[in-house]
Parts: C-alpha cells; structure tokens; sequence
C-alpha cells in the first residue's frame, strides 16, 4: 500500500492518477469485502468458463455505471458552483442502509431458493433466480457493490476522484478508469478460473455435491457479510 502512496503522491497525469485511486479504493476493506463476496458469486458455476469471465465483465461494467453516472452528476454540480455534500451523504447513507439487506437477500435466496416455489405448482424459485444470476446478476451487484463507501473509499472517491475530474477538461472518463480498476482484482480472478484452470473446471462440473457445497459457501459468505455491514451501519 506504501508504494501505492507514493505513486499516487508522484503522479500528475491525472488518468494515472484515477487509476492509483481506483486500485487503493479495491484494497481497502469495504471494496475488497465485496469484491471477495463477488468472487464466490461469479465462481459457483465454474464449469462453464466462458459465464465466469463473462459475469466477471458484468460485474465491473457495473461498477462503471455506478461511479459514472454518480460522478457526471457530481462533477455537473461542482462545476455549476454547488455543495455536492448533500449527493455524498445521501448515496453513503442510502447504501450502508440498503447493501445489508440486500446482500441477506441474495443469501437467503441462494441458500433456500430450491425449497421455495412461485405461484405455478412445480416451479422451483431457485431455477428461476438462477436463469437471472447469471451475467445481469453480476452486473447488479457489481452496480450495488459500488455503494458501500466506507470512510477510506469515500475519501478517495468524494475527496480526491471527484473534485479532480471536475477540474479537468476530459473528467468525465476519470470516473470510468476509477471504477475499472476497482473491479480489476474480480476481473482478474475471473479469467483465471476461466482460462487457466480448464481441468479443474471439468472436474468441479462432475461434483455435484462439491457444487452443492460451494453454492452453500457463497449463500452464507453473502449473509456474512451483508451482517457485517449491517452492524457497521448501526454503530
């Protein structure tokens, strides 16, 4: 993290600049939190490659609709001569209040989906949540994940990412390199088990009960850590 600093401390192109931000943003808790619970996420279905990487793609593109369109909007009123304090504490206070419940959501549904059933007999909730977990899932979260500010990311996104992009001419891209990099390390792992671990794949696609398991894990990583965040916000 010290070398991150310096770099950052050293850096006047400002695209560079957003990138440090984006990387120090994904190692501090709060993000790396959720970019683990979005690893285990994207990960259940490891048999087939090509969806893991693919809702490890969502998942960032997710990202960078959140931080973009948050940060057209603030830098518009930064440069329009306005207090974007309000913007700042409404998204922080909206998100520590609403990431917690839905991430129990998700883990209740991921952990007793098969046991509840829609109003037509016979139609399993899990088959049909998990016909939506796929890519536009990944790409949901990714969206919610990018709400949990925590003191350090909302330091570097509020304090430093925004006010920059604001007084540069092409700030409005510097948002979309903050949010990539913090969707990097998802990215990263999601190629890895795509494309480097093949073989491993094919066997995880031949047990069935490791695969119960896993979808078990990720169910209560989900509930874990959206308690966490829950008791967070309370204190």
């Amino acid at each position: 993290m010290e070398w991150l600093q310096t770099l950052l401390d050293n850096s006047s192109v400002p695209l560079f600049t957003a990138f440090l931000l984006g990387l120090l943003t994904a190692l501090s808790p709060c993000p790396m939190a959720t970019n683990i619970t979005a690893i285990g996420y994207i990960s259940r279905r490891i048999e087939n490659r090509r969806k893991v990487f693919f809702c490890g793609i969502a998942y960032t593109l997710g990202r960078m609709m959140t931080y973009s369109v948050l940060g057209i909007i603030l830098i518009l009123l930064i440069r329009s001569g306005r207090d974007m304090y309000f913007i700042q504490q409404a998204v922080s206070r909206w998100g520590e209040a609403l990431l917690p419940a839905a991430l129990v959501i998700i883990g209740v549904l991921l952990l007793l989906g098969d046991r509840i059933s829609w109003p037509s007999p016979g139609i399993p909730l899990a088959s049909k949540t998990e016909k939506r977990s796929g890519v536009w899932g990944s790409f949901i979260i990714g969206a919610l994940f990018s709400l949990a500010f925590c003191p350090t990311s909302g330091l570097l996104y509020f304090g430093m990412l925004i006010p920059m992009s604001a007084s540069e001419s092409g700030g409005w891209l510097l948002p979309v390199a903050y949010a990539i990099t913090t969707g990097l390390p998802v990215v990263l792992v999601a190629w890895f088990l795509a494309f480097s671990m093949s073989n491993i794949g094919k066997v995880y696609g031949r047990m069935q009960v490791f695969q119960k398991w896993l979808n078990i894990i990720v169910a209560v990583l989900f509930i874990a850590v959206g308690i966490y965040y829950g008791l967070q916000y309370l204190n």
